[in-house]
């Protein structure tokens, strides 16, 4: 086969440091576009942010990994560049990190309609379920052991 074809749709979870609620109401869209043309920019043609979103202190990203691109690679890129961008908004992001760690899930195609309507409706989802909770929840769903002790340092 000559040509290399890829279609890896994944779901990055990732919080600010120590869950501190950071992104608020004003630098959140800019931030979320900003996070979106960081992850097109890896590849193109390949990389697609399907969407981003999230709430004060952690974002959920649907995006396609390009073939070429290692999954880690895609984490360092979008929360290097984002957390240098944020920093220079003002003096209250000056403190601003993004914890070490993240989440990955893999999705089928058939499944993003759904992923992307759960990034939209962050803001609705937390009014009842903290975000320890619901990253519990998506390490059961995709049944990825873990150990509570390493999850939130």
């Amino acid at each position: 086969m000559p040509q290399s074809l890829n279609k890896v749709i994944i779901h990055m979870v990732f919080s600010t440091k120590d869950r501190r609620p950071l992104i608020d109401a004003d630098i959140k869209p800019r931030l979320h576009a900003f996070m979106s043309k960081c992850l097109r920019e890896i590849e193109s043609p390949q990389s697609q942010a399907y969407r981003v979103g999230g709430v004060e202190d952690h974002v959920h990203i649907a995006a396609s990994l390009p073939r070429t691109v290692t999954i880690a690679t895609m984490f360092e890129i979008v929360k290097k560049e984002s957390s240098k961008w944020i920093k220079k908004q003002g003096a209250q992001y000056r403190d601003f990190h993004w914890q070490n760690g993240y989440g990955n899930f893999s999705v089928a195609p058939s499944q993003l309609d759904q992923l992307i309507q759960y990034i939209e409706n962050q803001e609705e989802h937390h009014k009842h379920v903290s975000f320890q909770d619901e990253f519990r929840n998506l390490l059961q769903k995709y049944q990825i052991e873990y150990d509570e002790k390493y999850v939130w340092d």
